[in-house]
């Protein structure tokens, strides 16, 4: 079947979603990345937290359609090397990244819900400062792009290409679904990339900085994100209704 026979519309069911992704299974990322704007441009969006996986994709999009809207959640919390290398980003690649962000300062959510609120109910932390601005974003966007892989950790390993998102109502698209962590670093490698120089440093999976720290050799590579908790997702790719 042809990519240009793979179409969603209103009623296209998990069923016929997953029918589409075994389908997209064979394609490269670039080639998933052109279906995916064929299919929805222009109500389709990139999401990036400036991972390796994220920057990878900026790099892809920035040949393929460097105008597709691209988004980040700006939780106030960031790294300094993040910011910066948003910059660099955008400076390499000639593309513009859309800040999205709660209007509830720091200042503001430790006033109303205490200080630190994210070593005492972090999972509340996250819906405020990602999850709903996320969900802001996501209206009237008829799919979304991610660059979430399989092997990050166990509750993403049975992700597909292409999925229905019941959480936010619309259609997930994830590029690097089959790639491997070496599949990653090898295209940086090739296209010299630019990418968090917190990597090199004991931090596969950078988010905030309160709720990240260095993994050690052995550990799954989101085992530094909000470490002691229990909690290994922030909430944005995580089940539920619409």
């Amino acid at each position: 079947m042809s990519l240009a026979a793979l179409s969603i519309s209103e009623e296209t069911t998990d069923k016929d979603c997953q029918v589409i992704s075994n389908e997209l299974e064979a394609a490269s990322p670039e080639a998933v990345l052109r279906w995916a704007i064929a299919e929805f441009s222009p109500d389709v969006a990139l999401a990036t937290a400036f991972g390796a996986e994220g920057c990878v994709l900026v790099s892809m999009l920035s040949a393929i359609s460097p105008n597709m809207r691209i988004f980040y959640l700006d939780t106030d919390l960031l790294f300094p090397e993040t910011y910066a290398l948003r910059d660099q980003l955008e400076s390499r690649y000639g593309v513009h990244f859309e800040r999205r962000a709660t209007s509830l300062s720091v200042n503001d959510q430790a006033a109303e819900y205490g200080e630190r609120l994210w070593e005492r109910e972090p999972d509340l932390c996250c819906r405020l400062r990602k999850v709903e601005p996320l969900r802001e974003m996501l209206k009237g966007m008829r799919a979304w792009v991610t660059a979430i892989r399989r092997d990050q950790s166990p509750a993403r390993a049975r992700i597909s290409l292409v999925e229905r998102d019941e959480k936010f109502g619309l259609i997930k698209i994830n590029p690097l679904a089959k790639w491997s962590a070496r599949d990653v670093w090898n295209y940086i490698a090739k296209h010299d990339v630019p990418f968090n120089p917190l990597h090199d440093q004991g931090y596969p999976s950078v988010g905030c900085v309160p709720c990240t720290t260095p993994v050690q050799i052995g550990e799954m590579p989101r085992a530094g994100r909000w470490r002691g908790t229990g909690k290994s997702e922030c909430g944005i790719h995580e089940g539920g209704r619409w």
